[in-house]
C-alpha cells in the first residue's frame, strides 16, 4: 500500500529469484535437520553462516573484512568443530543438512545486502512469492490425509507471523549496515534456542558440547563489542 500499485517491479529479477531460492534451501535444511538433532545444536551449527558470509564478503560485495572479524569467525569455527567432536550425539548424518542450510542462509543475506537500490517491500515480496510456489509444490507431494487440529493451525500461523516480523527486521538491517558487521547478532540465536530447547522440549546439550556453544557465543558477542568501539572511533 505504501510502494504502490508496481511494488512488484523490479530490474533484477534474477537476483531477487535467486535470492529467494536460497531462502527456501535454507529453511528445507534446517526444518530437515531438527527432524534428527536438538534444538540448541542444531541452532548452533547453522552458524557457520555467519563464516561463510566473511569469506565470501570481498568476492560478492567487494566488502573487506577486518582482521578482527576474520579471527571472531575462526574461533566461532573451532567453537562448531568442538560441538561436532568425534563420538558426540551431533554426529548425524542430518548435520549435512544443517551445513547446507548455513552456506543456504549466507548465500541469501549477502544476496540482501546486493539488493540495496531496491525496495525492502519488493525484496519481501519475492521472498514470500518463491517459498510459497516452491513449498506449496512440494506440499502436494507430502500433504497428510488427517486435518490439522486448532493448536496446530495456531502455532504454524504464530510461526509464519514471527518468520515474516523477522524477515522484515533483517532486510532493512541489511539495507543500513554491511553484512559483516550485523552477522555477529545473529548469535544470540543460541541463547534462545538453548532457553527453549530446554523449557519446552526438555532438551539441554552435554557439558563438552555447552563449551562449543559457549565458544561460538563468546566470539559473536566479542565482536559485537569490538565494532561498538570502532563506530565510536570512528
Amino acid at each position: 500500500h505504501r510502494v504502490g500499485k508496481s511494488f512488484w517491479r523490479t530490474r533484477r529479477l534474477r537476483l531477487h529469484l535467486v535470492r529467494s531460492l536460497m531462502l527456501v534451501l535454507a529453511t528445507l535444511g534446517f526444518f530437515g535437520g531438527l527432524r534428527y538433532l536438538p534444538l540448541a545444536e542444531a541452532s548452533a551449527i547453522t552458524f557457520l553462516a555467519p563464516m561463510f558470509i566473511v569469506v565470501l564478503s570481498w568476492p560478492l560485495l567487494r566488502e573487506h573484512a577486518p582482521a578482527a572479524r576474520k579471527i571472531a569467525s575462526i574461533t566461532g569455527f573451532i567453537g562448531i568443530l568442538v560441538l561436532l567432536r568425534p563420538g558426540s550425539a551431533v554426529m548425524h548424518p542430518a548435520v549435512l543438512l544443517l551445513v547446507g542450510a548455513a552456506a543456504a542462509n549466507a548465500l541469501y543475506q549477502l544476496l540482501t545486502r546486493k539488493l540495496l537500490d531496491e525496495s525492502p517491500n519488493t525484496t519481501l515480496f519475492y521472498s514470500a512469492t518463491v517459498g510459497t510456489a516452491v513449498l506449496s509444490v512440494a506440499l502436494l507431494a507430502t500433504i497428510d490425509v488427517h486435518p490439522i487440529g486448532g493448536i496446530a493451525l495456531a502455532l504454524f500461523l504464530l510461526m509464519g507471523l514471527l518468520a515474516g516480523l523477522g524477515h522484515w527486521a533483517l532486510t532493512h538491517a541489511y539495507m543500513h549496515a554491511p553484512a559483516s558487521l550485523l552477522t555477529p547478532f545473529t548469535y544470540l540465536q543460541i541463547l534462545w534456542a538453548t532457553a527453549l530447547g530446554f523449557v519446552i522440549f526438555g532438551q539441554h546439550p552435554d557439558g563438552i558440547s555447552a563449551i562449543g556453544m559457549a565458544i561460538i557465543v563468546a566470539s559473536g558477542l566479542s565482536l559485537a563489542l569490538w565494532e561498538r568501539r570502532r563506530g565510536r572511533l570512528l
